[in-house]
This record gives C-alpha cells, structure tokens and sequence, in this order.
C-alpha cells in the first residue's frame, strides 16, 4: 500500500466524522457509533489487524471511558451539590457589586471566575455559569455567550483538574511504547508528561495573558454604543494585570504541581488578587463604560429566557468564605494526593489494574477511583453535605442531576475513545504496517516539511472544532503528532503541547459548546452568529502558538529525550 493510499485510509475516521459532524450535521450520538464501525473496518481490512486486537483495543477504550466519566461525574456533582446548597447564588452574588464598569465585570466573571470554574469542573460548565450571570446582571444574551466562549481558551488544557493532560494526552499517545524508549534514554513516562504539561502552560501562559484584554476590545466593538475597539484600550492596564494575576500562578503551578492544578489554583488566586484590587480602584479608569439602554438593542443580542441570579430563593443565606470552603478543599486534598508520597500512596492504594487484555501484548488499562480527581470530588461533596447543613433530598437532587449529564456524556464517549484506541493499536498488522496515526504523520511531515509546527496549533483546534472536546481532539491526534515530529527529526513532547494548545483554543468554536452555551441564555438558532465573532480570538491563539512554536523548535532548539 502507497504512502498516500495508507495516510488517506488513517486520516478517513476523521474525516468521516467531520462530514458527518458538520457537512451533514449529524448528532454526535449518531454519528460517532458509525465512525467507531467504519475506523473497525479499515482496521480489519486495510491494516488486517486481528479481530482480537480490535476487540482488545475496544475493551481497552471502554476502560479508560469509566476514568473519565468519574472524573466527569465528580466535576458537575461538586457543581451542582453548590448549586443545591445555595454557595453557587452566594458566589454569584459577591461579583455583583465590585464595580459598575462591564469591562472590570466582564474580566472578573468571565475571564476569572470562569476560568476557575473550568479549573474545577471543565466540560463546558464555566460558559453555563458565567454567561447567565453576566445576563442576570444586565449583559445582552448574545454578548453573555461570546464572552462565555472566550473563556475555553487558556484554562481548557487544564480544565476539570487537568482531564484535557490526565486522560486526553496520556491516552491519546502509545504510552506502553514510549515507556520503553524513554527508559532506554535514561528518562521515565512522568518526566515525559510533565514536560508536556510544562510546556503547555508555558504557551498558554504567553498567548494568554492578553484575552482578558480581547475580550473587553471585543465587548466594545460588537456590542457598544460606539461599535469601537478603541473605547477596549483604556482599561489596557487593568486587563493586562488581569491576565498576568492568571497566568503567572498558572505557568507556576503547570512546571512545579502538575497538570491538575494550572487552572484550578490560577483561577483562585487571580480571582482573589484582581477582585481585592478592583475593589479598590488599583489600575481602573476614570471613564466608566456600560452598553447602551436595553430597549436600543437589536432583537438579535437578546435571548428568550429571562436569567434570574437567585436561582433557589427559597435556601437560607451561607457566608462567603463557606462557600468558597468546598474549592479551597479540592485544591488542598489535590496537592496533598499529587504532592505527599505516603498520601499518594494511600490513595493509589485502591487500584483496578489489566495487563494483555484478551491476551494482547501492550494493551493494557487501571483505574484508581480515589487517585483520579474524581475521587478527591467526591469526597469534598460528602464533606460539603454536612459543612453546609444539606438536606438529603439537596443531594439526591444533585446526583439525579450529575447522572443524567454524565450519562448524556457517556454514550458519545463509549464510542470515541474506543476508536481513539483502535488507532493507535494498529501498529501490530498482518502487514507489517506503522500505527494509523504514525502512517498520517508520515504523509503530513512529507508534504509540510519544517514549517509544519506553525499549523501543529490549527489541527488541534480542528480536532476540538469536531468532536467538541480538548481531550477527545487529544486523544485522537497527540500519536498523529508526535509522530509528525519523529518524522522532522524534533520535539515530540512540544508539538503534542502545541496539540494541547490549539485543541484549548478550538473549543471557543466548538459547534456543541457554542449550541450548550446559548441554551443557557435562551439564545436559539443564533449560533452561527457567535462563531462568527469567536473565529476571531481563535485565530490569533491558534497563530501566536504557531509563531511560538516555530520559534521554541527553529530559534531556541527546544528537545527533549526522545527528539530526533
């Protein structure tokens, strides 16, 4: 089989699901069941895998599922076990009198707040938070979402205590495979990981820093009374402050934790420093800027859901720093488990572990339900029951509620990561072929060449464009990539965190985020607007990581273990 034919049947599950996706607009719970059969087959019949490997592969996908619907399901527990118990209305309501200027508003409920929240939970929630919040507190639904969108930029790679990095990356690349290389050059599979991790967040922490300010010049453009981009620049200090308070713990916390706390702690300590100095006008402008009456704007910014900031009135009022105690707990018990030998040891200790699944050698899968953040979740939603005196009815409201989203979640998963596996298995044939994934890079570095890096970024966010998800956009390209790189003779742990990157960035154009999202403001069928206006941040992070990237590989000669 050409080099062609084998690169157009491995990139053909791809493409598949991106027609099915978008050119026919097919469900994701329709269309990947078919991707999942049609990636079966040409495994079956064009690389001849064995139909034990298929199936081992399969077993293998459904395994890693169950890690991350825990991680999942613990996420929008927390979440909805704060809604329940009234701490969600509680934080809601102390952003509301920090300042009346909607570009300090929007910096600190969307950008931090958000990014905290995507931090905790990940999986779209910070959009279904924020965006209702702004629109309670006056923001026009359309502007809500876009600036809701905006926030699955920077904090995505590390979202729901670093899923996107634990799961998508870990998964996505030949793990059993690269172990062994990595061994023989005298490193290990943590070490490879958290160079990944730290180069993430390093990228991120660069392309990042200036969203706060986007998103204010983006608020006044499309959605002031003078269409401007300059009316944005005034508060050119603040945002800038707003995003270093972010990304520097983020960088920090990303090159000495790991990747479950970039996100998570960087949101908390960003939020705590700029709402501190925001209160006490530290680097805000004179002029105070808000959108024009409501009654002037056009029907196409307003949605049909009127937004209510007290969603259950009815629960008695809860102090702050008790509503806050929850996250504070996570972060705590997440650096202890990741940081504590005997700690981490104590929590390992709970393990389910497979080895040669269906006697297949390499392919193999654990579960360590109180080490994965899952676990730390949801021992702080016991914890929470009875620090903030909740009814049992309160948190059998919320696991009802948490089921049903995991599960919605589930059936599309179930799918997916089963095909993400079968993929990277392929490379044990009948024919002696390389791994789809390695056959796709091969083709792609052929026809690249060195300036393929610049678009490493651009494939991710397709990847997330597709499947709606950084960790499934990880999963199905970070072998592609990495493969890509071995073939230019470079980093492979950089170009999978230019991968990590872009899949981040693809998210703020993610057809189901941006449906999810409106669907919180009552915005209907107005969808293709908001993508309209979010391509547009998307474009610059998914460049900006290009140009660093080239110049991390070509300038600086970045590498790692296994380069080259």
């Amino acid at each position: 089989m050409s080099v062609e034919l084998q690169a157009l049947l491995a990139a053909a599950p791809i493409l598949l699901a991106a027609i099915l996706l978008l050119g026919l607009q097919w469900s994701a719970r329709v269309a990947m069941p078919v991707v999942y059969l049609a990636t079966s087959a040409i495994a079956l019949l064009a690389w001849e895998v064995s139909l034990n490997r298929i199936l081992a592969s399969s077993l293998q996908g459904l395994l890693i599922t169950l890690s991350v619907l825990w991680i999942i399901f613990g996420a929008i527990l927390l979440l909805n076990t704060l809604k329940h118990s009234g701490a969600i209305t509680r934080i809601r309501a102390g952003f509301t009198n920090i300042s009346p200027d909607r570009r300090v508003q929007v910096i600190i409920i969307a950008w931090l707040f958000g990014s905290f929240i995507e931090g905790a939970s990940g999986f779209g929630t910070p959009a279904a938070i924020a965006a209702p919040l702004l629109v309670a507190i006056g923001f026009p639904a359309m502007a809500a979402v876009v600036m809701g969108m905006m926030i699955q930029s920077t904090p995505v790679s590390f979202g729901a205590v670093g899923t996107p990095i634990i799961i998508g990356v870990q998964n996505g690349l030949d793990k059993a495979g690269l172990s062994t290389q990595l061994a023989d050059a005298g490193s290990s599979w943590a070490q490879f990981l958290q160079l990944i991790t730290s180069e993430v967040a390093l990228i991120h922490g660069m392309v990042g820093t200036l969203i706060p300010l986007f998103m204010v010049m983006m608020l006044t453009r499309f959605f002031g009374k003078n269409r401007s981009w300059t009316e944005g620049l005034s508060i050119l200090p603040f945002a800038i402050f707003a995003g270093l308070a972010f990304t520097v713990p983020y960088m920090a916390t990303g090159l000495l934790l790991g990747p479950e706390f970039p996100s998570l702690l960087g949101g908390l300590i960003g939020l705590a420093i700029v709402t501190f100095a925001a209160r006490r006008g530290f680097l805000i402008p004179k002029d105070s800027w808000d959108f024009a009456p409501a009654d002037q704007w056009p029907t196409a910014w307003i949605g049909t859901l009127e937004m209510k900031i007290d969603e259950l009135s009815h629960k008695s009022p809860i102090s702050g720093p008790l509503a806050w105690a929850p996250y504070v707990l996570v972060a705590l018990l997440l650096v202890a488990t990741r940081v504590s030998p005997e700690f981490k040891a104590l929590v390992k200790s709970v393990s389910l572990s497979f080895s040669n699944l269906l006697g297949e050698q390499g392919i193999n899968a654990g579960f360590a339900p109180l080490y994965l953040p899952g676990g730390i979740l949801a021992v702080v939603v016991v914890l929470t029951f009875f620090l903030h005196r909740m009814k049992f009815t309160e948190l059998k409201a919320a696991i009802c509620e948490s089921s049903r989203t995991t599960l919605g979640a589930g059936f599309v998963l179930i799918f997916t990561i089963p095909m993400v596996r079968i993929l990277i298995n392929s490379g044990v044939n009948a024919q002696d072929l390389a791994s789809m994934p390695v056959a796709m890079a091969a083709y792609v570095a052929q026809v690249f060449g060195d300036a393929y890096p610049m678009f490493a970024a651009a494939i991710g966010a397709l990847g997330a464009f597709i499947a709606g998800s950084n960790t499934v956009s990880n999963m199905m390209l970070s072998q592609f990539q990495y493969g890509v790189a071995q073939n230019l003779a470079v980093s492979g742990a950089l170009l999978v965190a230019l991968q990590a990157v872009g899949a981040a960035a693809g998210n703020m154009i993610a057809i189901h985020n941006v449906v999810a999202a409106s669907a919180t403001v009552g915005l209907f069928g107005r969808e293709g607007a908001v993508l309209r206006k979010t391509i547009l941040p998307t474009i610059y992070y998914i460049t900006l990581t290009g140009i660093l990237g080239m110049v991390a590989l070509y300038i600086l000669g970045i590498s790692d273990p296994l380069a080259g």
